[in-house]
């Protein structure tokens, strides 16, 4: 299974990081930071939500199914 996190952002994340550690992170590079993460972090629940929706009415079985099991 492949990661949801494109290959340029992980390396981007992990640039970050380093800079971090060293205290060398400038304004602008956290303000991209925050943006791009942000960004997919409302991607990924306006994809959940959408999933989340499908399942729900999958599961739900009709109201003939219901009452056969009763006769």
């Amino acid at each position: 299974m492949s990661s949801p996190v494109p290959l340029e952002l992980q390396a981007k994340i992990t640039s970050w990081r380093l800079r971090a550690a060293e205290n060398a992170l400038t304004l602008d590079e956290m303000r991209e930071a925050i943006k791009l993460l942000r960004a997919g972090r409302l991607t990924a629940l306006g994809a959940s939500a959408a999933a989340k929706r499908t399942k729900a009415i999958a599961v739900i079985p009709s109201a003939e199914d219901m009452l056969a099991d009763l006769s």
